[in-house]
């Protein structure tokens, strides 16, 4: 602020005993919030390293199960006659015996390889499945699968003799198989995801923990409406832990991968869980920041109120007189002793200066008024030359009718203005003038001006300065009017709403050649003035009558209509004095367009 007292400024008592009383706690309080983010992480460490190694752990014994399974299979491809008959036979005889053979074989086998679901095998001379599955696999389940695996391998898009089991969708289900080739024939095993986490289930991760086998990509196996539900970030690097989830719900991640897939085992453990030793800790860092946080506020309060609030009150109404105030005081209050001989002492000499003030106020206002009734009665000689103008030309032409039809006009135009000495008259007053005004121009250029006036009846006794809409017409006629294009003029009023105060708009707006590019820039400027031929003084004047009488709250705003021709827009407060005729600055001034 240019002319306020700076909040803050290294020179005022308040920032130095502030600086001072920070310097003294927040490096406690960083120290104590830095002890406890530590000591978080300490925990978050040594439980992430924790639950790694039993994870580490549980994906071994998945993946030696699975490469049980895979070394099985290989012994079948290389020794297993049945399985060689099955793929190179064509004797349907000894197909059916070899394959009810096989069947019995991978039926017996599933008692010692129980971590998977089933065994498959497939014929592709004969396009025979079968599928020896382990008891309690559902029909759905195992159609489901033959189904895919059927497709696969007659399309021949089933990996074989890959080093690792292939993951696969189906339905809301993940599933993992190998297959195996022998000749003609196909030999593999199949597993859910699930199955595969069911021991995973002996791990104490609290109530809302989980464990999670994630694909590639980040894509969740098993628990994925948990997943969903947590708002879990899946796809990050699983090679050390990290923190995921909504804000009310953090989680700690842990990762293991597996080598015989393209997959992880991951556990959720909540951050709730973690952190539950360390409730103590997090209670005495939280009391010290806390009563750190509350005696800070407490000292800056008891130094405010014995030495800032009376040195504020004094400042402020300092501030004020400075502005202009001089109604301003200093409220007697409970302070030192100091501080009360300032404040009497003060109030003694604003008091002073006020009186003296409204001295030479009284002196200044009776000059305003006498410039405002000379501004207003400049405009008279000026309109005057020019109806004389107009008469002249009608007696050239002899047209006695229209010179009849003129005088009378003329006697009511000169009636309002001797009698608009007055600082404000009424809406309608000032448009029935300007009615009279455009007849008198109607009548010099018969064909070549037209005009339109609307106002609704509930805006008619508002109050403006007399002449402030006939003077912007009167500059559209002398500027706009040829015998060349018809020129039409629009007047309109109404009520606005602007800055939460009610205004009058008036608008005035024509068919010309609008404002020039120069004279548009010099109003945007302010760098209009009256020229030395006088140029100018009509709306000048205009300016200068809001300027004294509204006190810079009327404005004056021009433009170019978007198809052509100018408009004004005079925005007046309702609530104007009609009394006094005082004013101050208005923010934008008149001019004529040339």
């Amino acid at each position: 602020m240019k002319h306020g007292l700076r909040l803050f400024s290294w020179q005022s008592i308040r920032t130095r005993v502030l600086v001072c009383l920070l310097l003294v706690t927040l490096p406690l309080i960083v120290l104590l919030l830095y002890n406890s983010y530590y000591s978080i992480n300490v925990v978050r460490n040594q439980v992430a390293d924790s639950n790694r190694n039993m994870l580490t752990l549980y994906m071994d014994q998945i993946d030696r199960g699975l490469e049980d399974v895979d070394q099985y299979l290989n012994s079948l491809v290389a020794v297993d006659t049945d399985l060689l008959v099955v793929g190179t036979t064509s004797e349907q005889q000894d197909y059916y015996m070899a394959k009810i053979s096989l069947s019995n074989t991978l039926s017996q086998s599933l008692a010692i390889y129980r971590s998977i679901d089933g065994f498959f095998v497939y014929a592709k001379r004969e396009d025979d499945f079968m599928l020896v599955p382990q008891a309690g696999r559902s029909f759905e389940e195992r159609s489901q699968l033959r189904r895919y695996m059927e497709q696969e391998l007659q399309e021949g898009r089933a990996a074989t003799q890959t080093k690792k089991w292939t993951i696969v969708q189906l339905d809301d289900d993940y599933y993992l198989y190998h297959i195996f080739e022998s000749g003609d024939a196909y030999i593999g095993a199949w597993v859910s995801a699930q199955r595969l986490t069911i021991a995973l289930g002996l791990i104490d991760m609290g109530e809302d923990g989980r464990s999670l086998l994630i694909a590639e990509g980040g894509q969740p196996m098993t628990e994925a409406a948990f997943a969903a539900d947590k708002q879990l970030s899946l796809d990050q690097d699983m090679s050390r832990y990290y923190m995921t989830g909504a804000k009310s719900s953090r989680y700690l991640m842990i990762g293991s991968a597996s080598s015989m897939a393209r997959m992880h085992l991951v556990a959720a453990i909540p951050d709730e869980k973690i952190l539950e030793n360390l409730p103590y800790l997090r209670q005495l860092t939280a009391f010290v920041a806390i009563g750190s946080i509350i005696i800070l506020p407490l000292g800056l309060w008891m130094f405010r109120r014995q030495v800032l609030s009376p040195l504020h009150r004094i400042l402020y109404a300092m501030k004020r007189v400075r502005e202009g105030n001089l109604e301003v005081r200093i409220k007697p209050l409970p302070s030192a002793e100091e501080f009360q001989l300032v404040n009497d002492t003060f109030n003694m000499m604003v008091a002073d200066i006020q009186k003296l003030r409204i001295e030479v106020y009284e002196e200044q206002l009776s000059k305003q008024k006498a410039e405002l009734q000379h501004l207003q009665l400049q405009i008279n000689p000026h309109f005057f030359l020019n109806s004389l103008n107009i008469m002249y030309s009608l007696a050239q032409v002899k047209n006695y009718g229209l010179i009849q039809e003129l005088s009378l006009c003329l006697v009511n135009y000169f009636r309002y203005m001797f009698r608009s000495n007055l600082s404000l008259v009424t809406l309608k007053q000032e448009l029935e003038h300007v009615r009279n005004y455009l007849r008198i121009q109607e009548l010099r250029f018969p064909g070549s001006l037209t005009s339109q006036i609307d106002a609704p009846d509930y805006v008619l006794q508002s109050s403006l300065p007399p002449l402030a809409i006939q003077t912007f017409v009167e500059n559209t006629i002398k500027y706009e009017v040829t015998l060349d294009e018809p020129l039409h003029i629009h007047i309109s009023a109404d009520l606005i709403e602007q800055e939460q105060e009610s205004m009058l708009l008036i608008r005035i707006e024509d068919t010309g050649g609008g404002f020039s590019d120069e004279v548009l820039e010099k109003i945007r400027t302010n760098r209009l003035r009256v020229s030395e031929q006088g140029n100018h003084v009509g709306l000048w004047n205009v300016s200068e009558r809001l300027r004294l009488l509204y006190e810079g709250r009327a404005a004056l705003k021009f433009a170019n209509a978007p198809s052509g021709g100018a408009v004004v827009h005079i925005y007046l407060p309702l609530d104007a004095n009609e009394d006094d005729g005082e004013g101050v600055k208005s923010d934008v001034y008149g001019t004529d367009r040339r």
